[in-house]
């Protein structure tokens, strides 16, 4: 369900490579070729009847939407995640998926008083708005019945799939630091395979 800065490709890409069926569902989701594996479903992720749609069927959702960086960020309420996520939420309610696995960002939730004071400063400052929704975000997943996991990246880079992604489960090891989209895309895959981290919020880190 959806992209943030490419780690819902790079996880439809992952789970292709691994002969898994994906349901790709985006507004650009007509830009994606269709295959074997690989089924576009253009949507809006704020509309209760393209989410229960995209939903049905399925056996799990990876959510990993984003925004684009603006400098109106610093000052205009954000509602998108809080949004699609009790829209997403509901569908699924209604429906027999129950597995979710959620992207949202070091800082957010519990995570925040992992960050130092000049950390949080400067978080506060830049993405104040975004994660101040985030925070409704996961205060509504892990409020739910289903078996979510939220994932928390720390800071993405381009760097190349490896065996370093650290997978922090305790808060006392929560920390800042890099992490490679293609490692958060690999453990999103991973989660729902494997079934990691049920009910559980976790850090991300190379």
């Amino acid at each position: 369900m959806g992209a943030t800065s490419g780690i819902g490709a790079l996880a439809m890409n992952d789970a292709v490579d691994r002969g898994l069926p994906v349901r790709a569902f985006a507004r650009s989701a007509g830009d994606i070729e269709k295959t074997d594996l690989i089924e576009p479903f253009a949507g809006d992720a704020r509309s209760a009847q393209d989410v229960s749609a995209a939903v049905a069927g399925t056996r799990a959702v990876i959510y990993a939407l984003g925004i684009k960086e603006r400098l109106a960020m610093l000052w205009e309420e954000e509602t998108l995640f809080s949004d699609t996520t009790r829209v997403l939420l509901d569908a699924m309610n209604a429906s027999d998926v129950t597995r979710l696995v959620a992207v949202t960002g070091f800082g957010a939730g519990r995570s925040k008083s992992a960050m130092s004071s000049p950390e949080t400063l400067g978080h506060k400052a830049i993405f104040g708005k975004p994660y101040a929704d985030k925070d409704r975000q996961e205060a509504m997943i892990m409020a739910s019945d289903i078996d979510w996991t939220i994932a928390r990246p720390v800071i993405l880079t381009k760097g190349p799939r490896s065996d370093n992604l650290k997978v922090l489960r305790d808060p006392a090891s929560w920390r800042n630091g890099l992490v490679s989209r293609r490692n958060v895309a690999r453990y999103l895959v991973d989660a729902v395979e494997d079934g990691l981290d049920v009910k559980a919020d976790v850090v991300l880190s190379d």
